[in-house]
């Protein structure tokens, strides 16, 4: 083989700093593989394309700063890689790919990284934000909870709505919002009633005044309540 062509074009299989330039991109991690004695030992790869990621020795010790030196555990976690053109490369400026941010941190990370040879330089990463799925919610149950709330009066149901229970039934809840209205505003009517929450009485069966009167009448007729004479 004689045509140098080939080994000068960029790696097909794995993201170079030119495919970034003038953009950042957000990659979330699929799998990672380590292949001990190779220049660029570690590859990662990442949803949505058929490349690669393959970290500098500075970026694989960020990564191991960051998230441990577990690699399994990098499943599922996501980092912002940017193009720095000011890395260099046998004394020349030719641009690499470094870590803007990464998941799964709770704050930024800063650690001295080679610039170049004999110079440090202080990189930090900062925390990012990702949007995890939603688990599925049932719709029956969810209005069934969101009704149990409800009957425990309006403020019971607001304390409800923005738990971390309510929160994943919103959705259906906002469905029935009428009928939660109805159901919170009729307990609170029956809280008013009785502030102690107490079963209601029973005021029909409950006797009047005349009808205690009758008895006590009756029960004279009848001989009792002081009827008898003392002796």
């Amino acid at each position: 083989m004689s045509d140098m062509t080939s080994v000068i074009q960029p790696k097909s299989d794995q993201i170079n700093a030119d495919d970034l330039i003038g953009r950042e991109i957000t990659i979330k991690i699929t799998d990672v593989k380590i292949r001990g004695g190779e220049e660029q030992p570690v590859s990662i790869a990442f949803e949505g394309s058929p490349k690669v990621f393959r970290p500098c020795k500075s970026m694989s010790r960020v990564m191991v700063q960051a998230w441990g030196p577990d690699a399994s555990k990098y499943v599922g976690r996501a980092m912002r890689l940017y193009r720095d053109p000011d890395v260099k490369w046998g004394g020349m400026a030719v641009g690499g790919i470094r870590i803007r941010a990464m998941s799964h941190i709770e704050k930024p990370i800063s650690m001295p990284l080679t610039a170049s040879k004999g110079s440090r330089k202080l990189f930090t990463v900062q925390p990012l934000k990702i949007d995890e799925p939603r688990p599925e919610v049932d719709v029956d149950e969810a209005q069934k909870a969101a009704r149990a709330a409800a009957r425990k009066g309006t403020d019971d149901f607001r304390e409800w709505w923005t738990s971390d229970a309510g929160k994943p039934c919103q959705s259906a809840a906002k469905a029935i919002m009428d009928e939660l209205k109805e159901i919170s505003t009729k307990a609170d009517a029956e809280m008013d009633d009785d502030p102690f929450g107490l079963p209601p009485t029973d005021t029909e069966n409950t006797p009047t005044e005349d009808d205690l009167r009758r008895a006590e009448e009756e029960a004279r007729a009848a001989g009792g309540f002081g009827s008898q004479e003392n002796d």
